[in-house]
């Protein structure tokens, strides 16, 4: 059972809403990049957004042209990333807890939060395709449009479509409304789409060397839209470009966290965590993986099991999965 009960959250720095402000500045682009901004074609709009050699003032701004101009790197079938299966290992070992909870105590990590992923343990998985991007607010719109379905994402104000960020990661959704996606887009495409497991969302974000986090061994806040980044909003798919995982996905650590589709259970031989999210979501709640623009860059780490806590400093996106050849 976690120490944190729900009444002290408000206690916890993991739990604080406001961030530091941001001097503008700083996510201004130079009148010289506005310019070449200006001359860009949609082609070059989308490389820009995803050249690491660019200055983030720079990737955001042309994400933010693309969300109004239309997007290409956003179609009627998603990109995907191809990983090999195989023998993996998922989860931390035991003895690694404690140096992970050392790490992350500046930011109110509790010891159970982090003992949710141990044992490591063996899993077999055949080869399978995974989303590039998360899916975005462009591609949920659409899903809308055509079923009629009433619930629109929490973080779409008062509902409407937040047309000047069409480019950027859906969030505010509940898992039945991902598993929902990924049967429509099954039917539309005529190929059988879902929500990764959640090791096959692991074992993407690691890669083959198991790292700890997408890009490496080591936090990096220029390589996640994380708390720590300072944008503290979502961004652009693709505008981290320093932190695309080995199998070469985006934003697999930061910007929106994504439901998988495994619920929480204790992985065999190890603890039941009774922590606050199953004070607040029950017993059985759905596994979200790889942190958010909103929260602390503890959550992008790729073993990092969580849930959508209620409240706006978790909202949660999808990513689709196939285990056939788009």
């Amino acid at each position: 059972m976690s120490g944190l009960r729900l009444q002290d959250l408000a206690h916890s720095p993991h739990f604080q809403e406001h961030a530091p402000l941001v001097c503008p500045r700083t996510l201004r682009p130079s009148e010289n990049a506005v310019a070449a901004l200006r001359r860009a074609d949609p082609g070059q709009l989308a490389a820009i957004v995803e050249d690491p050699e660019a200055t983030v003032a720079e990737r955001l701004a042309a994400g933010g042209v693309l969300a109004l101009i239309g997007d290409p790197r956003i179609g009627r079938t998603p990109a995907t990333s191809f990983v090999a299966g195989g023998t993996v290992e998922i989860g931390l070992r035991a003895e690694e807890v404690d140096p992970v909870v050392r790490d992350w105590e500046h930011v109110g990590v509790e010891r159970p939060w982090i003992e949710k992923e141990t044992p490591q343990r063996t899993v077999r998985l055949d080869d399978f395709w995974i989303g590039t991007y998360p899916v975005t607010n462009w591609e949920y719109r659409t899903f809308l449009d055509r079923t009629g379905r009433a619930e629109r994402p929490s973080t779409w104000y008062l509902g409407a479509f937040p047309y000047d960020r069409g480019n950027h990661p859906v969030a505010g959704v509940r898992p039945e409304d991902a598993d929902a996606f990924a049967a429509w887009l099954t039917g539309t495409t005529g190929h059988p789409w879902r929500l990764p497991t959640e090791a096959e969302w692991e074992h993407a974000a690691k890669g083959a060397s198991g790292s700890e986090f997408p890009w490496g061994e080591d936090f990096d806040p220029g390589a996640a839209n994380t708390r720590e980044s300072g944008v503290h909003q979502t961004t652009p798919v693709g505008a981290f470009p320093a932190g695309r995982a080995p199998c070469g996905a985006y934003d697999m650590g930061g910007n929106v966290e994504e439901y998988v589709a495994d619920p929480y259970v204790p992985y065999p031989g190890g603890p039941y965590v009774a922590d606050h999210l199953v004070q607040t979501l029950g017993e059985e709640y759905r596994v979200a993986r790889g942190g958010s623009f909103s929260r602390f860059g503890d959550l992008t780490r790729t073993r990092r099991r969580h849930g959508a806590f209620p409240g706006p400093l978790y909202p949660v996106g999808l990513r689709v999965a196939t285990g056939v050849r788009p």
